[in-house]
């Protein structure tokens, strides 16, 4: 068995490029964005996973941002991928966020991700 996976017109492409190819993947099957809220349980867990938490302010700052980058209907839009890279950036700043402070941080402080540490631009 191989699974394929990537975006509807790619992947068309990429089975044109050789007459065998499609008959060879004769079964795909398409699946519907994630919605917002189905995201931002996935956010959730991810950061339970690794025993972080969100202030409120950063929940509401990421769930606004899935809002506009739904809305805006960009057709590279990775769904669960771009909530995990967002977590994984957040914690890292977080980390050097918490480094830059005098005292040592509480055990709260070291699970909560704060707003600043929610960087939404695209770039990593």
């Amino acid at each position: 068995m191989l699974i394929l996976a990537g975006y509807p017109e790619e992947m068309d492409s990429f089975l044109q490029t050789n007459p065998g190819l499609p008959s060879r993947f004769p079964i795909q099957v398409e699946f519907p964005d994630y919605s917002v809220d189905q995201l931002m349980e996935i956010a959730k867990m991810m950061i339970a996973e690794r025993e972080y938490m969100f202030h409120p302010q950063a929940e509401l700052k990421l769930r606004q941002y899935l809002i506009r980058e739904k809305e805006m209907g960009d057709e590279w839009f990775s769904n669960a991928r771009l909530v995990r890279n967002l977590i994984e950036r957040s914690t890292r700043h977080q980390a050097v966020r918490l480094l830059e402070v005098d005292k040592p941080p509480s055990k709260k402080e070291l699970m909560t991700l704060l707003p600043d540490d929610l960087r939404l631009d695209r770039r990593l």
